[in-house]
């Protein structure tokens, strides 16, 4: 079955094999053609270029006149399998109440365990499967999902099988992160050390023996775990092969950066307050930065500072952070725009981040995230727009016409 997509008005992101990320003042350099063709193949990107170039036949024909594609958003943090919601907490900050002051008086991460807790394992999927097919109606054509409302070792394994079986049932690329040390379960309050030892001793066996995570995560920072935390758990799990995505520098500044480029992390992620101390660990080194930036909209708390990270020649991806407490939408459009109004960076840095970076911070560069031949044709056409700038401009607007994904519209 091949598809021809014609008279494209510019083909966005276009890359060769080599480029698996972009940092610095490349990421405000987007290639594109303008009227464009793209033919797809059994699902495979296999061809594109100029309309003076295009094929004439086709198994299927698909006029783009007015409109543009590129590649779909690669959401690379996202917290979607969760039970309920935690609305009652929206308006407990609004009345006054911080984040922190809510786990400490039960809510947060440890409201949300509860809840999954006592959710059955076929519940939360459907609860989950509907959230997976909303973002990918909204362009989201990679995604990786977290355990870590679970804290305890049934629960975990509960949300890594239902990760499992999206994965299984949705025909995008599903990459799993093991976040057991997300926070600290009520009954270790007082009893820290035990916990850990439980992520360690038990959570990691069983995950493994499984095969139910790619990733380990865990939420570096004052209050939850320290930088001891975190090393301890980062070094247990590299017997296991899984490779660190550290949720680091949402609130603090307290070494997670460091930690995490010291065991290779594949990414650090949030990164909202950062220092001069913490960019420079990060240079020379193969871990990207990603922010959140719909994550610091719904909280009211800085954004990553963009600006300092890409004038440091670093790259920059950006992700959703969809949960239910501090971030309860998988929009990447609204990430998209999110990024440039609030954090200043172009539409070409923007786009960078949410597509080929994002596609790097799963280890998914071989599959997904540009106009590339040879991958996924996961691709998002636009409604008739003036310019891809267009896109973050009307942040308010649904700009999108279809998504299709392996060539087939959703």
């Amino acid at each position: 079955m091949t598809t021809l997509f014609i008279n494209i008005k510019e083909l966005i992101q276009i890359r060769e094999t080599s480029t698996k990320k972009v940092s610095g003042a490349s990421m405000n350099i987007l290639p594109t053609i303008k009227n464009a063709f793209l033919l797809v193949e059994k699902g495979i990107i296999t061809d594109y270029g100029s309309m003076k170039k295009a094929p004439t036949s086709a198994d299927k024909t698909v006029d783009c006149t007015g409109k543009m594609m590129l590649p779909t958003w690669c959401d690379s943090h996202t917290h979607i399998v969760y039970a309920g919601n935690r609305e009652q907490e929206f308006v407990d900050r609004i009345n006054g109440l911080s984040y922190e002051e809510i786990a400490n008086r039960g809510g947060g991460i440890v409201n949300s365990a509860k809840k999954l807790q006592e959710t059955s394992e076929e519940e939360l999927y459907q609860q989950s499967a509907k959230r997976l097919e909303e973002v990918i109606a909204l362009g989201t054509g990679a995604v990786e999902i977290k355990s870590g409302y679970g804290l305890t070792v049934d629960a975990e394994l509960k949300m890594l099988r239902v990760i499992k079986k999206l994965r299984e049932n949705y025909n995008i690329p599903v990459k799993a992160t093991f976040l057991g040390a997300h926070a600290f379960p009520t009954e270790y309050k007082n009893n820290k050390e035990g916990y850990i030892n439980l992520i360690i001793d038990e959570m990691l066996p069983k995950v493994a023996e499984e095969n139910l995570a790619d990733f380990i995560d865990a939420f570096c920072e004052t209050g939850y775990f320290s930088v001891e935390d975190t090393d301890r758990i980062l070094t247990a799990a590299q017997q296991y092969g899984l490779i660190p995505k550290v949720h680091v520098n949402q609130f603090t500044t307290i070494g997670g950066v460091q930690v995490s480029v010291k065991h290779n992390a594949l990414s650090v992620d949030h990164l909202e307050v950062m220092n001069t101390e913490d960019i420079e660990a990060l240079k020379g080194t193969q871990t990207m930065p990603v922010a959140l930036p719909s994550c610091s909209y719904f909280l009211s708390i800085p954004y990553t500072p963009a600006r300092d990270i890409i004038n440091a020649e670093l790259p920059l991806a950006l992700a959703t952070d969809y949960n239910p407490g501090s971030t309860p939408s998988g929009n990447m459009n609204f990430v998209v725009a999110t990024a440039c109004i609030k954090m200043k960076m172009t539409p070409e840095e923007a786009i960078n981040a949410a597509t080929i970076n994002g596609a790097y911070a799963m280890n998914l560069s071989d599959e997904v995230g540009s106009i590339t031949k040879g991958k996924k044709a996961n691709l998002i056409l636009t409604k008739e727009i003036p310019s891809y700038g267009f896109l973050p401009y009307s942040f308010g607007s649904n700009l999108i016409d279809s998504v299709f994904i392996n060539g087939k519209e959703m």
